[in-house]
């Protein structure tokens, strides 16, 4: 494999940077592009800024559906549609009910667990060459649960088990020593000793772009408007200029659909819009993010104060921020704390979501010089280092004992 072939990504969040990083490892040439700066308000800025390897089992399970509509219906539930939305949703939805059988189910943890296993030690990787100041804190993750619906508590620690992640259960009065400042509403709980989280995501992303541009790679604020090919090589169209690479890879997350349709593959991508508000002044009340499983929201302390996280709302890219959603966040996090003061920093992303659950990482079903690297729901931030190795791997031909073929696009055509 010739070492100077130029590589270029669309996306400078955590997986177009985790890309860059590591195809630079591997001594390739590198240029991002990007319409916005690094660290700009998308999801590699904006997440609950968990490293959750244990986060195996997602949102296509065998229990949900039967969840659905009291979710929609709950004022307080993780679940919200934008109404005007639903019809263009609608294949969508229908993929993901089919991937909501035992066996759909466990194929995802599965090839989700294969990854997520692998996720600290890429992440240490690129953290050895970074000064961290202290934004990464390893003070575990903690699940707490009420007495309903406790056979879905059931069932994910059951999958867990049988997928060997190791858990821990807690009891009430455990989980006050953790967490002596929540609310005992709860019930029990589980608690991941061994995953991390970040004070400030933003911050590590600027960081690891730092050592991008220090290692000799080159950023170009420009929209990509298509990819064209000259011969077998790749094409970036911006405004009115042309950048030919040898090989590129696509992985500007929810986004990434408008490139892939105009090559012709029809992946089904769509966005699963998330929220977060910050209560200032107040990660004191916290030691480690805390989810209230019931209710699907999460809080992080961060340096920007706690980050209250959560809820899916099926929107697109389009409509604008729903205030209800920000309120379904502050009284949650008042339920959980009591008193906090006002709240600040009200903010929308999007998490591109597939309907098993599953990232889409690999060659390009037409193209053998474009390669995928999106679709990883509400583990971005957590698998960006694993996906950029994996990516980086493939396109330099490299031999890997991981099995692929779970993550390529063919499986949708």
């Amino acid at each position: 494999m010739s070492k100077n072939l130029h590589v270029g990504i669309v996306g400078s969040g955590i997986q177009g940077v985790s890309n860059a990083l590591f195809l630079q490892k591997k001594g390739f040439k590198v240029t991002i592009f990007d319409r916005d700066n690094p660290g700009s308000p998308a999801a590699s800025y904006g997440n609950a800024g968990h490293f959750s390897p244990y986060a195996s089992l997602s949102l296509n399970r065998t229990d949900v559906l039967a969840d659905v509509p009291a979710m929609l219906l709950s004022s307080t539930g993780p679940l919200a549609l934008k109404w005007n939305y639903v019809p263009k949703m609608l294949p969508w939805f229908f993929k993901f009910i089919l991937n909501t059988t035992k066996n759909k189910m466990m194929h995802t943890a599965r090839n989700m667990h294969q990854i997520l296993d692998l996720a600290l030690p890429a992440y240490d990787e690129l953290f050895d060459e970074i000064n961290l100041d202290g934004l990464v804190e390893n003070k575990g993750i903690l699940y707490i649960w009420n007495d309903k619906d406790l056979k879905s508590r059931d069932l994910e620690i059951k999958v867990r088990d049988e997928l060997g992640v190791k858990q821990q259960l807690v009891t009430k009065s455990e989980i006050h020593d953790l967490e002596p400042n929540i609310k005992p509403f709860y019930h029990a709980g589980v608690y991941y000793p061994y995953a991390r989280h970040a004070r400030n995501p933003k911050k590590i992303l600027l960081k690891l772009f730092e050592l991008f541009l220090k290692k000799g790679g080159k950023f170009e604020k420009k929209n990509i408007n298509d990819i064209q090919f000259d011969t077998e090589k790749p094409v970036f169209v911006t405004d009115g200029e042309r950048h030919t690479f040898d090989k590129i890879v696509i992985a500007c997350g929810a986004f990434s659909k408008k490139l892939t349709d105009n090559l012709g593959e029809r992946i089904p991508l769509d966005t699963e819009r998330g929220y977060h508000v910050h209560f200032k002044d107040c990660d004191h009340l916290l030691s480690r993010p805390v989810i209230f499983s019931n209710r699907g929201f999460g809080i992080t302390p961060m340096e920007q104060g706690l980050r209250v996280v959560g809820t899916v709302e099926f929107g697109g890219l389009d409509n604008p921020l729903s205030k209800s959603r920000i309120k379904n966040l502050i009284s949650n996090a008042k339920y959980m704390l009591g008193d906090l003061p006002e709240h600040e920093d009200e903010w929308l992303g999007f998490r591109p979501t597939l309907p098993d659950f599953l990232p889409v990482m690999g060659p390009s079903k037409n193209y053998k010089n474009v390669f995928y690297c999106f679709g990883h729901h509400h583990l971005g931030w957590t698998l960006g280092p694993i996906s950029g190795k994996i990516v980086s791997g493939m396109i330099a031909k490299e031999n890997t004992n991981l099995n692929l073929d779970p993550y390529s696009s063919v499986r949708f055509s």
